[in-house]
């Protein structure tokens, strides 16, 4: 009962926080023309927010050890962050552009991953490697396929883009490797 209660607090702290993200564009909206968020806009948002923070809820409730917890937190924010911007400004060129539908399997492996490692930490490592190496072959698709040369992107962006989110991952899985390592090591000396 008690663990229902915090579960049910956590979740009631994710709205909250939700509520008060989406309160800034809402209040900018009165202040600035530059800032022109559609009803639309904020259900896109919340809904990204709230399930964001939502996982980490229901990802790290049972966990206890920090790096775990640290580790998944990464693994969330970095498959938020390539949602978000790729709704908001597109990871490829500027603006709607098709080659953007690539990062959708960045989310898949990540969601699918997921569920697959059943939340082991060994499991999870696997499923960040593999994010992180997706995105190495992303960047060399897109450079091969000359994406480069579309309107708004090029070499520098197309590896910085997929560089920055492969660390992102790549470091994930560094910390889920040294917590199966620790436990392993704790295993075996006992």
């Amino acid at each position: 009962m008690k663990k229902q209660k915090s579960l049910y607090r956590s979740i009631f702290w994710v709205a909250v926080i939700t509520l008060l993200i989406l309160s800034v564009p809402l209040v900018a909206m009165r202040f600035t023309d530059e800032v022109n968020w559609s009803l639309t806009d904020f259900i896109i948002m919340g809904s990204l927010i709230f399930s964001t923070g939502l996982s980490y809820v229901m990802l790290t409730r049972s966990s206890s050890n920090t790096i775990s917890r640290i580790a998944f937190a990464m693994a969330i924010a970095s498959t938020f962050l390539i949602v978000w911007v790729n709704l908001a400004v597109g990871l490829i060129g500027s603006g709607p552009n098709a080659a953007n539908l690539m990062y959708a399997g960045i989310v898949a492996i990540v969601i699918i991953g997921t569920f697959i490692s059943r939340l082991t930490t060994k499991g999870m490592e696997w499923v960040m490697f593999t994010a992180t190496i997706a995105l190495v072959l992303f960047a060399a698709i897109q450079l091969l396929t000359k994406m480069n040369e579309y309107p708004g992107s090029s070499v520098t962006e197309i590896i910085a883009v997929n560089g920055f989110f492969a660390i992102l991952f790549g470091i994930s899985g560094l910390l889920f490797r040294y917590v199966t390592m620790k436990q392993l090591s704790t295993r075996n000396s006992s």
